[in-house]
């Protein structure tokens, strides 16, 4: 086996185990077991993540002049560029790249690469990809020359990529990563300081992309950079009924038991932060191949850009309306925290049954052992933000819509719906958990007894160049330093109460950058949502940090203005 078959072994990621995909032929995944439905269409229309409502009248939302990243091992086939491409391929990126370069005519053409790329830019009628009009800038990392990790390299070309489009790249997809057995930290562990990690959350802040991570923790996977703060890491789910409910066995937990070869640690976080963020269709999914041809895949690889590709659609409304003028939109709508907040606000958990009291939900979506989200630890403990399999829950890319288009509101008063980017500062780090400053959004509508409120908090972990050479860029050989996490808290409250210990709901994690609460209303009335700056831990005091929350309440009462 060559060097860069063995990259394309450590660098894709399929039934939740490694498998190299160089030019395979059509067909290859059709025989592992019976042909399913027509899964692409069926993930991205309303039994998967409901985005086809969105590409038709009134949104008419298709990613047009949003631009994503794909990194891989390998990449898509280019009519005009590469001999195997058809010429009327459905799936046409914009640019290849090879590391911090050119890509060359026919080498590389991976149908791992192709097969996500389908996902997102599919313009196949029957195999309609989530955006099919966004912008696709995909590279391959290429040959390693023998190098034990590719880290490095694989940085390099993730920043060849987040500066395509004159550095405004909205979203990147990873579904490669990297085996922690090959890093080269002596007793590695996934504590969110391998080079390519900390890289993925330099580039989020440094380049304003929000990365989408396959999710691949467990035994012998790929899970660096699985251990990142600042992106989604995705695992996938698998079809009951026809409908995209439940997570597939194949999938690690964020807290796997067992060990792979040659260590005794598990390949899970370091400590007890959880990895899955979301769960997005990834079980017999049919894909498009470099030649043109189809076949079916399953894995956290395609689970992956069907999230990267909703936030082209988010973005493509959300500059609309800053083109539009309209109240309530600014700049922050591009913030990577704030997309990150929307999506997992808004997933799929507890099927509504139409009265809206569990915010409109698609679906209730099913752990590996048939529990939902309300049995879990997540619901119960509020130092717990993300269910160990299911994250948040399910994409569900409309009511992602309906959760932006929201629209950005201060703190202060606010409709039931809505998102804030903004920041909160101290001088002086505090020596325990007493709260140094707090936002308050007041809930201007009185919430139903009974009903479910969601709110999401996120914020970016800091992590800086090492700049030998000052140019302002990663170079091969330089590292980067994390300064820490600060710590943000989530309380929801009565409107008349100041003391966070009578909150109806919480999300308190020392050690997560993600904050998450979801809870039933014990009594109509009047509510805040409470953001706390508990802990300064970084250098610099200001902490910025994205929120977005939904939930049910009265329509009589008029929502005071407050948008920025």
């Amino acid at each position: 086996m060559g060097i860069f078959q063995r990259l394309l072994q450590r660098s894709s990621i399929e039934h939740g185990s490694i498998v190299g995909h160089l030019l395979l032929p059509v067909g290859f995944l059709v025989g592992l077991g019976s042909v399913p439905v027509l899964a692409l269409s069926v993930s991205v229309g309303a039994d998967g993540i409901d985005a086809r409502r969105l590409h038709g009248p009134p949104y008419n939302l298709t990613g047009k002049k949003i631009a994503l990243g794909q990194v891989e091992g390998g990449r898509p086939a280019l009519f005009g560029f590469d001999k195997l491409a058809p010429a009327d391929n459905p799936v046409s990126v914009t640019q290849v790249l090879q590391l911090d370069g050119a890509a060359i005519a026919d080498e590389y053409v991976d149908d791992h690469a192709n097969h996500v790329a389908s996902v997102i830019i599919s313009r196949e009628k029957r195999l309609m990809g989530v955006a099919p009009d966004a912008t696709l800038f995909s590279a391959a990392i290429g040959p390693l020359s023998g190098e034990v990790s590719g880290q490095p390299q694989e940085c390099a070309t993730t920043q060849h990529i987040a500066l395509r489009n004159s550095g405004d790249v909205r979203a990147i997809n990873f579904s490669f990563g990297e085996p922690l057995l090959s890093d080269p930290r002596p007793n590695a562990v996934l504590d969110g300081n391998a080079l390519l990690t900390q890289c993925v959350d330099w580039s989020s802040i440094a380049h304003d992309a929000l990365y989408v991570i396959a999710g691949n923790q467990g035994g012998g996977g790929i899970p660096i950079p699985t251990d990142n703060f600042n992106g989604i890491n995705v695992a996938y789910s698998t079809q009951i009924d026809g409908r995209f409910a439940k997570i597939d066995y194949a999938n690690a937990s964020s807290d796997p038991t067992f060990s792979p070869r040659g260590t005794s640690i598990p390949e899970s976080n370091d400590g007890p932060r959880r990895s899955i963020n979301l769960v997005a269709p990834g079980d017999d999914i049919q894909l498009l191949s470099a030649n043109g041809g189809e076949t079916f895949s399953s894995g956290s690889s395609f689970a992956a850009p069907h999230v990267a590709a909703t936030v082209a659609l988010l973005q493509e409304w959300g500059d609309r309306q800053l083109r539009a003028a309209q109240p309530g939109w600014s700049l922050d709508a591009r913030e990577p925290m704030v997309m990150k907040a929307v999506l997992l606000n808004a997933a799929d958990k507890i099927m509504d049954v139409g009265d809206g009291q569990t915010l409109g939900m698609a679906r209730t979506l099913l752990d590996e052992a048939n529990r939902t989200w309300l049995e879990s630890d997540a619901h119960q403990d509020p130092q717990i933000p993300l269910h160990n399999e299911l994250g948040t829950g399910h994409l569900n890319a409309f009511r992602a819509y309906e959760q932006f288009n929201g629209g950005q509101w201060d703190a202060g008063n606010v409709p039931v719906r809505g998102w804030d980017y903004s920041v909160l500062t101290t001088e002086n780090a505090p020596t325990d958990d007493a709260a140094v400053e707090y936002a308050d959004y007041v809930i201007d509508v009185p919430l139903n007894g009974d009903s479910y409120f969601s709110a999401t908090l996120t914020w970016e972990r800091k992590v800086s160049l090492a700049d030998t050479n000052n140019n302002g860029l990663y170079d091969i050989g330089e590292s980067f330093e994390s300064a820490g996490l600060n710590n943000l808290n989530l309380y929801l409250m009565p409107v008349d109460e100041d003391d966070i210990s009578a909150s109806v709901g919480s999300s308190i994690s020392q050690v997560d950058s993600t904050e998450h609460i979801f809870t039933q209303i014990p009594r109509s009335g009047r509510y805040k949502l409470r953001v706390v700056y508990n802990q300064n831990v970084a250098p610099d005091d200001a902490q910025d940090y994205a929120v977005a929350w939904w939930g049910v309440g009265s329509s009589s009462t008029t929502v005071s203005s407050n948008q920025p």
